[in-house]
């Protein structure tokens, strides 16, 4: 699978899965469909802007180690919009990963932390963007329900929580 001339192909695990989240940041975005990456685990310690914790992907030789996300095609003229939200260069590096999308190996671009706190916890509002997104794209309820299970924090923010719910609670 190669994307479309003119387009990117983008891994999104965290809150860009929810297709609000992401199109409000890359209109183009269209999702093609899930994916799973193998040898790797979701974490949430990658420190955001906010000081709470956001999704990231690490190597795992654990057994049966798998991270699910949803591939988007990307017009490449509004890349750099998701690079700039994702802090590209600050916050997110991008690398490039082979994901695999109904049985078929592609080469797709994701972030990967470059700035991690163990430790700390994402607000209970990015968690929902995460859900939902997991929801709404039916990834596998075993791994809807572990991200379910992630441990989260209130935002003293209290507009930023509304915002981020109202949008959670949309799908």
């Amino acid at each position: 699978m190669k994307p479309a001339a003119g387009s990117v192909l983008n891994f999104a695990y965290g809150s860009n899965m929810l297709r609000a989240r992401i199109q409000a940041r890359v209109p183009s975005a269209r999702a093609i469909g899930t994916a799973l990456l193998a040898a790797k685990a979701l974490r949430w310690h990658k420190r955001g802007q906010d000081g709470s914790g956001k999704c990231d992907i690490v190597d795992s030789s654990a057994p049966g180690a798998q991270v699910f996300g949803v591939l988007y095609e990307l017009a490449a003229d509004e890349k750099h919009r998701l690079d700039e939200a994702e802090g590209l260069g600050i916050g997110y590096e991008k690398v490039e990963l082979v994901v695999a999308v109904a049985g078929r190996k592609v080469r797709v671009s994701a972030y990967r932390a470059l700035q991690v706190q163990h430790g700390i916890l994402p607000f209970s509002w990015y968690r929902a963007l995460v859900v939902a997104g997991a929801r709404q794209h039916r990834l596998p309820a075993d791994y809807v329900a572990r991200l379910e299970a992630t441990p989260a924090v209130d935002d003293d923010d209290g507009g930023r929580h509304s915002m981020n719910m109202a949008i959670a609670d949309r799908i």
